[in-house]
């Protein structure tokens, strides 16, 4: 599980695949059975080593109480991951979201500035749909296109607040192959100010002023790029 609070990554890991993340580089290591977690003392790239239950709930607690964080990703390494992900979804209200990376006939993809920050089309469920029709719907809604759906590429989480709901959003994405954008044009309504179509050099470019569940986004697809290239 990997979630994206006040758009730093935190990372939910069992031991095992701890184990997998070999020639990774931490600038802090904390084992929670040696010493009492202080998120304060989290700089870099953290790691926090066999995890209990009492120590999410005081991660998760002392997170939200800290006006800035200084740490630019944590690992959490748990004995139980699928519990650890129940026990983290309890702290909030679970939003489900879909959306898709669109591309075209020559090979760019669909991105959208808005709110100052060029992100991907998605939005939120309706009641009855599954993740496959949202990401559809939303898709073809925010940007007057019509798609075909593909493969799922990943899934992100991410927090934010909402009145006095703390809310975790669950978005599943798709790859998608645009099918007709002769009358793309952005819904004004949404926020959404420009629709373009970029190429990898573009993206790398327009990704220095996104967020970082976008950046993983793209990540993943860049893995599976290379993977399907071997």
């Amino acid at each position: 599980m990997v979630i994206f609070i006040d758009d730093k990554l935190v990372r939910i890991v069992n031991k095992k695949s701890f184990k997998n993340l070999h020639g990774y580089d931490f600038d802090v290591m904390i084992d929670a059975r040696l010493e009492p977690l202080n998120t304060k003392k989290l700089q870099g790239h953290a790691v926090i080593l066999n995890a209990s239950d009492s120590t999410v709930d005081r991660f998760f607690k002392q997170i939200q109480q800290q006006k800035e964080a200084n740490y630019q990703s944590v690992t959490i390494v748990v004995e139980n991951k699928e519990a650890t992900e129940t026990q983290i979804k309890n702290f909030y209200k679970v939003v489900k979201a879909a959306g898709g990376v669109v591309y075209n006939a020559e090979g760019k993809i669909l991105v959208m500035h808005r709110l100052n920050k060029w992100d991907l089309p998605k939005g939120k469920r309706d009641d009855g749909e599954k993740s496959k029709q949202t990401a559809i719907r939303e898709v073809e809604e925010e940007c007057n296109i019509k798609v075909q759906l593909g493969e799922k590429l990943c899934t992100t989480w991410h927090t934010y607040t909402m009145g006095s709901n703390k809310i975790l959003k669950r978005t599943k994405w798709y790859r998608m192959n645009c099918t007709d954008d002769s009358e793309m044009k952005p819904q004004l309504e949404e926020g959404i100010e420009q629709l373009c179509w970029m190429d990898e050099k573009e993206i790398k470019k327009a990704l220095l002023n996104s967020y970082s569940s976008i950046r993983y986004v793209f990540d993943q697809l860049g893995k599976e790029n290379d993977y399907n290239e071997e």
